[in-house]
């Protein structure tokens, strides 16, 4: 069994990452990735903002696809620069049996911004 799957953390650990709800308004190729990406702008809502990220997306979405779309992100990590792109945030996924990254979805439309609990 995997020991990461096993740790107990408390509620105040759960309660630092702060996993937001946004819509994806633009999707574009990244073709400066390292391995095949887009450049995401999400809109997470009056508190948070319009953000960016990367995301390595690309077997399972297309730009067209993901525009309208939400997402379920942390906004509380640092920015990461790759190449000539400042991520702002995360959005977070799962990987397929093929180690293809699938979204994490909502069952239902909810505000941008809203916040996971």
């Amino acid at each position: 069994m995997n020991p990461a799957a096993t740790t107990t953390i408390s509620w105040a650990d759960f309660a630092r990452v702060d996993l937001r709800v946004g819509t994806i308004l633009e999707a574009r190729e990244f073709p400066e990735a390292r391995k095949p990406a887009y450049q995401l702008l999400i809109d997470l809502g009056p508190e948070v903002g319009q953000k960016r990220s990367s995301a390595q997306i690309t077997h399972h979405y297309t730009p067209a696809a993901l525009v309208g779309r939400q997402v379920l992100c942390v906004v509380n990590f640092p920015v990461k620069q790759i190449g000539p792109f400042r991520s702002e945030v995360l959005v977070t996924g799962a990987a397929d049996a093929d180690g293809h990254i699938v979204l994490a979805a909502l069952a239902g439309p909810v505000p941008n911004g809203s916040r996971l609990i």
